[in-house]
């Protein structure tokens, strides 16, 4: 065992630090710059093209692929990894704008439900066709099949290690 002089902290040989090798920096390098750029680019797109932001969109997206095109606000607010008080905020703009509407639960008057208007789900098709060029160009256009299944199973294998849960429902039944 040794011990740390600047923690004062006992170490054994299990708790040694780990480091990144040459590679693993170089891919974790590569993963931030791809984190820091990429939602800025859609979002571009999207201010640009429909007059939404990246995140209003995945709102109303995800609004436009529920049943009966509605969701609890803490149901939405999970699967686009928001605070309730954020989600509240755009679902107030999105709402003056007549994309959304909220009401109380008809089961609960405590919980709010979010429903997508026709003007919304007229906005997701409108929107949706620019969105996907961008993923394309951005994304994909450089990958070629195997680039890709590659991709999808190292970025499966890493949100099955940090979001053990599956909270947005990408499972492993999703891998076939």
């Amino acid at each position: 065992m040794t011990t740390d002089a600047t923690a004062g902290a006992t170490t054994g040989p299990s708790d040694a630090p780990r480091w990144l090798d040459a590679e693993q920096m170089r891919s974790w390098l590569r993963l931030q710059a791809v984190i820091e750029l990429l939602p800025a680019a859609l979002d571009q797109q999207l201010r640009r093209d429909a007059g939404l932001t990246h995140y209003e969109y995945v709102v109303l997206a995800m609004l436009s692929e529920a049943r009966s095109r509605e969701l609890r606000m803490s149901e939405l607010a999970r699967l686009t990894s928001a605070t309730l008080p954020r989600l509240s905020h755009v679902a107030r703009r999105l709402e003056a704008r007549g994309y959304l509407v909220r009401t109380a639960a008809p089961d609960d008057k405590r919980a709010t439900v979010a429903r997508l208007t026709e003007d919304g789900w007229q906005k997701v098709v409108a929107s949706a066709p620019g969105h996907a060029r961008t993923v394309l160009e951005s994304v994909y256009d450089d990958l070629d099949a195997h680039e890709v299944a590659a991709l999808s199973g190292a970025l499966g294998k890493v949100l099955a290690h940090i979001d053990p849960h599956d909270r947005f429902g990408l499972g492993r039944e999703h891998d076939r």
